[in-house]
């Protein structure tokens, strides 16, 4: 049976808002979006009435922890860093996400219906991330894209963990090093591998090399956390030796080299933001940051890194973005449709639009606003999420309770 929100305010973020407008929901999926005379609403269809709200698509968190570093569990829901191996290459997020983790609940009352899971950044190559839906019983219900991207790290965080060790990569040249040698090596086993099918040879697999190799070929983009201007050129450096897609990490410093990375259409996820300067390569964490890369053409999203700030604080950030000089516009985007693009996840989320999933937000005013909260949340069409105004508490869908 169809679902129609009816009678609110629109947003569709990569389209006019439409005042009154209409989302007509089949299968999970969105069918139509117009104005209320536009859309044509099957007489049996439910009818969610959204006057007073308004309507926007599920906001996409492109680089978080949500499962994978549970909170409130100790050292037993700890999984984000497998920091006894520098090359992590096949490792997967995904293996270690508990969809029970009260970060996911978080999510929906923040309006996050998305959220891109990756490994941490003890090591210079962390592993696969997964792109998944806030809400779901099992990893493979909530799933919308793995891999999504390879997570690499720059910088101060496994030059500390390995150096503690005493072992290689104590230092940013050892980091690169880890890096490099990685992707030397999958070179030379992609060339192994195309020999051994060409001859009919039997050939050993590897799956860390798998991956690279799928980096390379451009099929994977590489996401690397680099937070000062010299690894973000580093990141640069390396990325134009072997030839990958590169997204920049939190980006910190990425203002100082905002024309370079403009010039070469490099993306930056930028963030957390509402945090203090806990160590050097973030001394120039500043509000101001996201708006001078977006007015110097670099397209960026917005991130919680979650639960280094809480991810139902990802729309905050974009509100105190704002306040520091970027265009409201694009602060909306960037926690819908640019981290959607970004990560490869356009074609299900980020908008609305027909044929993407039917992840929707209803808000009691503009989510830019800091006193608008999310009141109903919709999954692929399901709705997952409403505010109780009579107990001020939020209320979420049991996803482990089977109808």
């Amino acid at each position: 049976m169809s679902t129609a929100v009816t009678g609110g305010y629109v947003v569709p973020v990569d389209g006019d808002p439409i005042e009154g407008g209409t989302v007509l929901i089949d299968g999970g999926r969105i069918v139509a979006v117009g104005a209320e005379a536009d859309v044509d609403v099957p007489d049996d269809a439910e009818i969610v009435d959204a006057s007073g709200t308004w309507v926007l698509p599920g906001l996409v968190e492109s680089h978080g922890h949500v499962g994978v570093a549970e909170e409130g569990d100790g050292w037993a829901g700890i999984d984000v860093n497998e920091m006894t191996d520098p090359n992590g290459a096949r490792l997967r997020a995904l293996d270690g996400i508990n969809p029970d983790d009260e970060g996911f609940r978080d999510a929906l009352s923040g309006g996050v219906t998305t959220v891109v899971v990756k490994p941490g950044s003890g090591n210079p190559i962390g592993g696969r991330t997964v792109a998944v839906k806030s809400w779901g019983r099992t990893v493979e219900d909530m799933l919308v894209r793995e891999p999504t991207s390879v997570k690499s790290a720059l910088g101060e965080n496994p030059k500390r963990i390995y150096g503690d060790q005493k072992k290689l990569p104590s230092t940013r040249l050892g980091v690169a090093a880890v890096i490099r040698d990685a992707f030397t090596k999958a070179q030379d086993y992609r060339e192994a591998r195309e020999w051994a099918i060409r001859e009919g040879k039997p050939f050993e697999r590897d799956n860390t090399s798998e991956i690279l190799v799928r980096v390379l070929d451009g099929e994977v983009p590489w996401c690397q956390h680099s937070h000062r201007a010299d690894d973000i050129a580093t990141a640069i450096r390396l990325a134009d030796e072997f030839g990958y897609r590169l997204i920049v990490n939190h980006g910190t410093d990425g203002h100082l080299l905002a024309d370079t990375l403009a010039d070469k259409d490099i993306p930056v996820i930028i963030g957390p933001l509402i945090i203090g300067r806990s160590k050097v390569e973030v001394r120039r964490r500043s509000m101001r940051n996201p708006g001078i890369l977006a007015r110097a053409g670099v397209r960026i999203a917005l991130t919680t890194d979650h639960p280094v700030v809480p991810i139902d604080y990802l729309v905050h950030q974009a509100t105190f973005a704002v306040k520091e000089g970027l265009d409201s516009d694009t602060a909306l985007r960037s926690i819908t449709v640019n981290p959607a693009r970004i990560m490869g996840l356009d074609d299900r989320v980020g908008a609305l639009k027909p044929g993407l999933d039917a992840d929707i937000v209803l808000w009691s005013g503009d989510p830019l606003d800091v006193m608008s909260r999310a009141v109903r949340v919709f999954v692929d069409g399901r709705e997952v999420y409403h505010f109780d105004e009579t107990t001020g508490l939020g209320v979420t869908a049991n996803p482990f309770y089977r109808e």
